[in-house]
């Protein structure tokens, strides 16, 4: 069975990548997940405020009510309580390219065009094959309108792109009032590859000493499908390749993902559960299915299950939505 994909321009030997986590920090559990068959990997995320304290941008974004909220300054984290800085992270990266032969993305995590876009720069020329920018931000003023969100998205790509040559991809959560649009003006803005979906993180209350503390919950299986549609709505309709992320665990779902129209399966959660040998069950798994549908290759499952051949995905989509809660059937 031929498993190649492409992705951003990039040979890829099967489309199961390992996706930002624990697991990429670290030189042996990379070169195990190597080992269990990923075809890529992407370094966990260097955060905008490692890079950017003194930023006058950063601090519009993120300071604002310290004044009022002294408490405020402690939701972020100590430079100390991070794994590796700025410059920590340039020598991981060069050590990954040194043992790793596949393919290794790095990955920044910001909200604003600052000069940390700069920093991008280092990370092509400490070897990354390609970059991930990871753009989380909760609008909560209501006085910032969706067009100034999405402005801000666009423009932060766009600083990025200006600084590298290496393929860019910009990670993005699914809170978009028009997403196929928005998922156009990143394309347009040069986007490389659309990485769907990031997860915004609940945090939780801690009622005996009154904090808001996080809760890190892994993914699970009901949350690829929302990648799943959106990934069959924009196949074809964008030039950027298209990585899906969220509850991928097993080959099933890959292969989903492929005939949806998606380009590789980013996985971080599962791996997490079951370590990096997951990776070796999930590519025999598709095999064993190719073989068994008479699939040759990756490319032949290509896009056949998307909306490319559907006159009115709106209409589709409207259809689906009546469907499924007509089939749904009471306990009597």
């Amino acid at each position: 069975m031929d498993l190649k994909t492409k992705y951003m321009g990039l040979e890829l030997k099967n489309p199961v990548a390992a996706s930002a986590s624990p697991l990429t920090q670290d030189l042996d559990s990379a070169k195990k997940l190597e080992d269990a068959g990923v075809s890529a990997l992407v370094v966990h995320s260097l955060f905008e405020e490692q890079l950017s304290h003194e930023s006058g941008e950063l601090d519009h974004y993120l300071s604002a009510g310290t004044d009022s909220f002294a408490e405020a300054t402690s939701y972020f984290p100590a430079q100390e309580d991070f794994k590796l800085g700025p410059v920590e992270y340039l020598d991981h990266i060069a050590n990954l390219k040194k043992s790793l032969e596949i393919p290794v993305i790095g990955s920044l995590n910001g909200v604003s065009k600052g000069g940390w876009v700069n920093y991008a720069k280092n990370i092509q020329d400490a070897g990354a094959d390609a970059l991930e920018l990871n753009v989380y931000y909760v609008p909560t003023d209501p006085m910032m309108d969706a067009a100034k969100v999405e402005d801000m998205y666009v423009e932060t790509l766009k600083a990025v792109k200006a600084n590298v040559t290496i393929p860019v991809a910009i990670k993005i959560g699914p809170f978009f009032t028009a997403m196929a649009n928005m998922a156009k003006k990143l394309d347009e803005a040069g986007a490389d590859g659309l990485v769907l979906f990031n997860r915004f993180y609940q945090p939780d209350f801690d009622l005996d000493k009154l904090e808001v503390v996080p809760n890190l919950l892994l993914s699970s299986k009901y949350e690829m499908r929302l990648p799943l549609r959106w990934i069959a709505i924009l196949f074809d309709k964008v030039k950027a390749s298209l990585a899906a992320t969220r509850g991928i665990q097993d080959a099933e779902d890959v292969i989903k993902l492929m005939m949806a129209g998606g380009d590789v399966a980013m996985i971080a959660s599962e791996f997490l559960r079951n370590g990096p040998g997951k990776a070796t069950e999930i590519i025999n798994g598709m095999t064993a299915w190719m073989e068994a549908k008479e699939y040759e290759s990756v490319t032949q499952m290509k896009g056949s299950m998307s909306q490319k051949s559907v006159g009115e995905p709106a209409a589709f989509e409207r259809a689906n939505y009546m469907k499924t809660l007509q089939s749904y059937k009471a306990v009597k």
